[in-house]
């Protein structure tokens, strides 16, 4: 371990706080390794202070500290993230927080996201799958560069994984098709008849998800942001 790697160490236990990982485990928050309670501004913070560092990034990964992990996301350079290490990394979750924060601070913006997370939703492990399903969600947010049309191709595998009752898939899931919805007005109906077809399964959480996706995608509030969009575009 070099001495970069001890002091950062040393800066994340000295912010411990006990009281925090009861708190996070209430929440969900549990890992196999150290937990160690420190909120998401500190290690924003100590991120800006290092700045973007690859290669530490990687050496943090490996001590198993929950707050390394998610400080790892945040350094890392996603141009350099090779998709063997996402491969591996994405195994080493074991809670929403660690899954969720690297893929929307880091695996997001890799060359491999919409590949992998045509591959990982297919994993039977909890939050791989999770991982895959959370890439389409912020993929669908994130990336201007990909036509629209491309996000109608996650909509049979939403349907397919519906039914998987784990509460960590199946809220992903759920994130995944809104965000296709509320994407554009032109991906909006296509949701919505995803989410009807969905509701009419024969499994409790494909009707959780679908109500809940189609409480959302039908209201008013997303209905007039979708057409201020779409008249902007046209603007354009």
């Amino acid at each position: 371990m070099n001495s970069q790697i001890k002091l950062i160490l040393t800066t994340l236990y000295s912010k411990a706080n006990p009281k925090n990982v009861e708190g996070m485990a209430r929440f969900g928050i549990k890992s196999t390794g150290v937990v160690l309670g420190i909120s998401a501004k500190p290690l924003f913070s100590l991120a800006k202070q290092i700045g973007t560092n690859h290669e530490l990034a990687l050496e943090l990964w490996h001590t198993g500290v929950l707050e390394a992990r998610l400080l790892a996301a945040f350094i890392a350079d996603p141009k350099q993230m090779k998709k063997s290490t996402m491969n591996i990394w994405v195994k080493d979750f074991d809670n929403w927080a660690i899954c969720d924060g690297v893929c929307m601070h880091c695996f997001r913006d890799t060359p491999y996201a919409h590949e992998l997370a045509l591959q990982w939703v297919k994993q039977k492990q909890e939050f791989v799958r999770r991982a895959g399903f959370t890439l389409i969600a912020t993929l669908c947010v994130n990336d201007k560069k990909v036509d629209d049309k491309y996000f109608l191709t996650y909509l049979p595998i939403i349907k397919k994984y519906s039914t998987d009752d784990r509460i960590y898939v199946k809220k992903a899931v759920n994130w995944a098709l809104r965000q296709i919805g509320k994407r554009s007005q032109q991906l909006n109906p296509y949701a919505i008849k995803a989410a009807e077809e969905i509701y009419t399964l024969n499994s409790p959480s494909a009707k959780w998800i679908a109500s809940d996706a189609l409480r959302e995608l039908r209201s008013p509030a997303v209905q007039k942001r979708l057409k201020k969009w779409a008249k902007r575009s046209k603007k354009k």
